[in-house]
């Protein structure tokens, strides 16, 4: 797929959509949500940094759709996608009026479309929404499949709901403004699709940097999930493959006081849970020394900064957790991962 394709994926799940790609989509972003149906009014969410880049762009699609718009713009970062920040959003739409009729749009990286989704999935009982995705991580992943969540002192995401979207439109072109850190936040999630799902997807990532097919990049990731989601949409099982990586490194993200961005913590942890599998007989060496090399290919981080009792402390609000039991995910080889039920005691074995 070139820069100018537009494809579609149609998303199957207990609301089904579909997931839009292709550069200049933002600009018609107005017309394909009006196609939607009746809602006359939408609330764009969005924190201040992409609000300022895309905002204005939006909000003129939108109303030349003929829909009336309003905003709500939030502080950038982790910290935002808590109680506090939930709470005013709701307070705003109530105050505006917005009803059940209408649709909230989320346009930006994974803490506006978790926020946004927990937000239209919680007032007056559901509302849809739209996700409009700007960050690679929220593009290749969390735009999609429905998980929904703030976080609270005791974890992340620890607060949320399954809430499918009624549409996903990601525009590769809005990606062009992200910083550098952010761009490889991004390519930590792309390369554990190839690591739990596509030999092939991991070998051209090796072959060809990402951001030179970066459509191409979203979409198999997205058909990916797609398959997933279908399969699995509440996450009692095949679904929790897409978690490889993100125990510790959900534990990393908490004890950095969310310092630590999400996909760089996953880094870490698809890294050290592949040690822990190497370690225990699961996979071979080799598995661990392909994925090092596509981590560090990426400027990717691969050792966890904290001791381990620490990180099996805040591993164990985990949601893979169940009574005394948590399951993990490891690799058996690459492209191809296991879940595996251990006792939680047991965890810091495994990883020391």
């Amino acid at each position: 797929m070139n820069g100018k394709d537009r494809q579609v994926i149609h998303v199957e799940a207990s609301v089904s959509y579909d997931v839009l790609i292709g550069e200049g989509l933002l600009k018609d972003a107005g017309e394909r949500i009006r196609k939607l149906g009746s809602a006359e009014r939408t609330v764009i969410v969005s924190d201040d940094r992409v609000f300022a880049l895309y905002g204005e762009a939006l909000k003129n699609s939108l109303q030349e759709a003929g829909i009336r718009t309003g905003e709500f713009v939030f502080s950038h970062g982790e910290q935002s996608k808590c109680m506090a920040v939930y709470e005013s959003l709701l307070e705003s739409l109530s105050e505006s009026g917005l009803t059940r009729s209408d649709l909230l749009v989320a346009l930006g990286g994974g803490v506006t479309g978790d926020l946004c989704g927990f937000a239209a999935a919680t007032y007056q009982r559901g509302i849809r929404f739209v996700q409009i995705p700007t960050s690679l991580l929220a593009a290749v992943d969390s735009s999609v499949g429905g998980k929904t969540a703030i976080n609270l002192r005791s974890g992340k995401n620890q607060a949320g709901c399954f809430y499918q979207p009624s549409l996903v439109i990601c525009d590769p072109e809005t990606l062009r403004t992200l910083p550098e850190e952010e761009y490889r936040n991004g390519c930590a999630e792309v390369i554990k699709y190839g690591m739990i799902k596509d030999t092939g997807f991991l070998r051209k990532l090796k072959e060809q940097p990402a951001r030179e097919w970066i459509g191409e990049v979203i979409f198999r990731c997205v058909a990916m999930k797609r398959d997933v989601v279908r399969a699995d949409e509440f996450d009692t099982g095949e679904r929790m493959l897409l978690n490889f990586g993100h125990t510790l490194g959900h534990g990393a993200e908490k004890l950095s006081g969310y310092q630590i961005p999400h996909g760089m913590a996953v880094a870490m942890g698809m890294a050290s849970i592949t040690r822990a599998a190497v370690k225990n007989g699961i996979c071979p060496k080799e598995t661990e020394e392909e994925l090092l090399r596509l981590l560090q290919m990426y400027n990717l981080p691969t050792e966890l900064p904290f001791e381990k009792e620490a990180l099996v402390q805040a591993a164990g609000a985990d949601k893979k957790s169940s009574g005394q039991q948590i399951r993990i995910i490891l690799p058996e080889e690459v492209g191809r991962c296991v879940i595996r039920t251990i006792p939680r005691k047991d965890l810091i074995r495994w990883i020391g």
